[in-house]
């Protein structure tokens, strides 16, 4: 169904009320490669019972961390077929470490819909408090609609912010497994496009890839991990943009740059000529 933009821009969605304690959190890490060196102190902060440290990328999946179906990208104004979305892009800001058990609730607005002529662009932004009204975090989200353009909307930007022209100060490797996106999609991301070959194939895959939320996660604990000393409650805000596809088993290489006081990074597929996987990663530290 073409987007209604009228309807769909500056839309919010009814309050959602939902919860998580330290076994979400500790599978979530788990889901993102924590714990691979069971000798790793860094690593094992993030799976202590009871108290975890929590990466402030479990924001973006706290709410939807117990759903056991595919998602549907249906409301107001907006109705598209699963198989057409790909993540666009995603950030997240906490004003303090997310707790490791709690409940909350969260609500969304579109703020954007840009008309890529081919594809359609939608942005949402997402804040979530506690009982008492306090800010947790913001979550920041795009996604990519193949054949969804053509409404007549704004196109938009047509650029985004290019690495530096310099050698990287740091690059760091990122290994995946070939089962990181069964294990990560137990997290509530049941896109059979991470799980079933016949779907992937469907969607003009070889076979099923990493959820770009994986490649954004794992990304971020190994730039904690190495530039903050493993402490995920230094971190003030982190986003990346999804530029392409990752394969499970793959091992990635982040590319690191420091600009006053803050990260930038590139995170690319060597395997694939260098195929880039996420573009625009921004790193800031509390």
């Amino acid at each position: 169904m073409p987007i209604n933009l009228d309807e769909a821009l500056g839309a919010q969605l009814d309050p959602v009320e939902f919860s998580w304690d330290s076994n979400d959190v500790q599978l979530y890490h788990l889901g993102l490669g924590a714990g691979a060196d069971p000798m790793d102190t860094r690593g094992l902060r993030y799976l202590t019972d009871g108290t975890p440290q929590v990466l402030p990328t479990f924001g973006s999946v706290a709410q939807s961390f117990h759903m056991t179906e595919p998602p549907v990208v249906r409301f107001p104004g907006i109705d598209i077929e699963l198989s057409r979305v790909l993540h666009g892009s995603e950030a997240v800001t906490v004003p303090g470490p997310i707790p490791p058990s709690g409940s909350a609730t969260a609500v969304t607005r579109f703020t954007e819909i840009w008309d890529k002529g081919k594809a359609a662009v939608i942005w949402s932004e997402t804040e979530v408090t506690d009982p008492d009204g306090v800010l947790l975090w913001t979550q920041k989200r795009s996604i990519f609609a193949r054949g969804e353009g053509g409404f007549g909307g704004d196109r938009g930007p047509s650029g985004s912010a290019a690495a530096p022209e310099r050698a990287p100060d740091l690059e760091l490797a990122l290994p995946t497994l070939p089962q990181q996106a069964l294990m990560y999609r137990m997290c509530g991301d049941r896109n059979p496009l991470h799980s079933d070959p016949e779907f992937a194939a469907a969607a003009g895959f070889p076979r099923p890839i990493l959820h770009g939320l994986c490649t954004y996660g794992m990304t971020c604990r190994v730039l904690v991990d190495e530039l903050l000393d493993g402490d995920a409650g230094a971190l003030k805000s982190y986003g990346a943009r999804m530029a392409g596809v990752v394969f499970p088993g793959e091992t990635l290489r982040v590319s690191v740059w420091k600009d006053a006081g803050r990260y930038s990074a590139v995170v690319s597929a060597p395997e694939r000529d260098a195929a880039v996987a996420l573009a625009g990663v921004e790193f800031v530290p509390a």
